[in-house]
């Protein structure tokens, strides 16, 4: 996951207050699909379970999770506790974890949404999903 390393399978996380988008990498690195999402419940522990039974069943390598930054740049509320899910991860599953700064991935995914004509009516998993998806492919260097 980091520079001169070999490429390997990853599973990005757009980590939000209701849902959580997931995609993942092809082994080489070079493909970014979406993978589905975890639904969160309210005032529930962060679903780590979940992810990593994904990653489990995904084969991953690691992780790439999505850094919530306000539009300065600077710490959230989400930022910290999406650092708090990032080193569980790494802490339980022994994979390395990365953090990329988000910030307008879901417009992003709705733009892309809209220019294809489709719409996002009842489709908000499918929306946190392709924002994971277009983070992983930052996150992989991928146009």
């Amino acid at each position: 996951m980091s520079s001169g390393s070999r490429p390997r399978r990853v599973l990005a996380i757009d980590y939000g207050e209701r849902r959580v988008g997931l995609a993942v990498s092809d082994p080489t690195g070079t493909i970014a699909s979406p993978a589905g999402f975890i639904q969160r419940r309210p005032g529930k522990r962060p679903p780590i379970t979940g992810i990593i039974q994904r990653g489990e069943e995904l084969a991953v390598e690691g992780y790439v999770l999505g850094l919530p930054l306000d539009g300065e740049g600077a710490e959230t509320p989400r930022s910290r506790e999406v650092r708090m899910v990032a080193a569980e991860l790494e802490k339980r599953t022994g994979l390395p974890t990365r953090l990329v700064d988000e910030r307008y991935t879901t417009a992003a995914a709705l733009r892309a949404i809209r220019e294809m004509g489709g719409t996002t009516r009842g489709r908000k998993g499918d929306v946190d999903s392709l924002s994971a998806t277009i983070l992983l492919q930052h996150a992989l260097g991928l146009p």
